[in-house]
């Protein structure tokens, strides 16, 4: 199974500047799709030109147009949907969106999800917390069941240093802030879960996710790595390869984040 995750920034955005078709020329079998920020009838016009044409997909608006918006494509039909993460706050929020998969290896689970951006100090920040609390819920309830899983998308933080390349600049920032990454410590210190793509790639810097498209950051790789393929146990160890995406230059980018590909063997 390819699985590849993105932040399309606007999908009809990223459809103009060639990204649709650079995803399907990848030939994945599930997509995951972050700030989609578009209605269901405008991502499904989208898909169908992209070269996306009769695949499933599961999707999850914003109530604000224009913002978020997660979704999941897939070739085959999804045994089952779901748009909620937990608490009735996030309901809605077109940030959560996870379905189960069948395969040769069993049911696996795949989420898409756009975690906050977050702004220290501020409700902002205790939001994404609060989200990043009940994402680790389910990450829990996952582990207990020995499920096959992975959580996608944009987290919004980079975990270590080697994961941004100013990192001594942001360490009193969202994205980088110590209470943050605290999240990802315990995610993984058991091996329960895995940051497949640092494991899969070996240390950084980098590979790096985003970066911002005002100065230089992209020519000099100034970027952040912060969209994620989190696998429970038994499905990262069927994990073969992974990469990102990154555009060869700066007027090729259809997005400001790289695509997350990775191959998981479930024959």
């Amino acid at each position: 199974m390819r699985l590849i995750c993105a932040n399309v920034n606007g999908i009809r955005a990223a459809a103009r500047r060639g990204g649709v078709r650079w995803l399907a020329d990848q030939r994945p079998d599930v997509l995951c799709l972050q700030e989609v920020r578009a209605s269901d009838a405008q991502l499904s016009q989208v898909l169908q030109d992209g070269g996306f044409a009769g695949w499933h997909v599961a999707h999850t608006e914003a109530p604000a147009k224009g913002r978020a918006g997660v979704a999941v494509v897939s070739r085959q039909p999804h045994a089952r949907v779901r748009t909620a993460v937990g608490p009735a706050e996030f309901d809605g929020a077109g940030r959560w969106v996870e379905v189960d998969l069948e395969s040769s290896a069993g049911p696996v689970t795949v989420v898409s999800t756009y975690v906050h951006t977050g702004q220290a100090g501020t409700p902002r920040q205790r939001q994404k917390l609060r989200f990043l609390d009940a994402l680790g819920a389910r990450l829990e309830d996952w582990t207990a069941a020995g499920a096959l899983a992975v959580v996608t998308g944009d987290l919004n933080i980079a975990h270590q240093p080697d994961d941004l390349k100013n990192w001594r600049a942001n360490v009193s920032k969202a994205g980088f802030l110590p209470a943050e990454r605290a999240y990802f410590d315990s995610w993984l210190a058991d091996g329960h879960w895995v940051d497949v793509h640092r494991r899969l790639h070996g240390p950084g810097p980098g590979p790096y996710t985003w970066w911002s498209w005002r100065g230089k950051a992209f020519d000099n790789d100034a970027g952040w790595r912060i969209d994620y393929q989190l696998a429970s146990r038994p499905l990262a160890r069927r994990a073969t390869s992974a990469a990102a995406g990154r555009a060869a230059a700066y007027d090729q980018r259809w997005s400001d984040h790289a695509a997350v590909v990775v191959d998981y063997d479930l024959g």
